[in-house]
């Protein structure tokens, strides 16, 4: 199911004609064709919005414990600059441009991703944003314009 939902949530990001997607793309701190274990993530979505000067790291679910993103977001927190870093030496991203993780799950879920989010401390400290949250029931097609969606206020 989650990977039916990465296809409409990129969809969705994509219905912003600022806003280009590239899917699975790995993220590795270190650079080189093995990546070590804990060094690298491959993220569902990676979301450039050219009008916000913006890089998103979009992680999808459908978990109902949302365990697995809590991992891949304390990890990404641990990791926040060097992280930053990989993504301007790999990617090109400006370094002027803000990175920001941005997590897409059911509504219903909230309640717990929150709950568990609050266990990871202060975000301020590393420098990684707080996430952005979306629920999946708001990114399907009859929701927004598909050719010209708006940015959320």
């Amino acid at each position: 199911m989650t990977d039916f939902f990465q296809g409409v949530v990129a969809e969705y990001l994509r219905a912003d004609r600022g806003v280009f997607v590239n899917p699975e793309i790995l993220l590795q701190l270190e650079p080189g064709a093995s990546p070590k274990k804990g060094r690298f993530w491959y993220c569902d979505l990676m979301a450039v919005s050219l009008r916000e000067h913006a890089v998103y790291l979009c992680e999808v679910t459908y978990s109902s414990s949302a365990s697995a993103l809590i991992k891949r977001l304390q990890a990404w927190k641990t990791h926040w600059p060097e992280l930053k870093f990989a993504l301007q030496r790999d990617c090109g991203v400006d370094p002027s441009w803000q990175v920001l993780p941005w997590v897409f799950l059911p509504e219903s879920r909230r309640p717990v991703y929150e709950r568990k989010l609050a266990t990871l401390g202060e975000f301020c400290e590393s420098g990684m944003p707080i996430p952005r949250f979306t629920a999946l029931e708001n990114v399907v097609p009859w929701k927004y314009c598909t050719w010209d969606r708006r940015p959320d206020a």
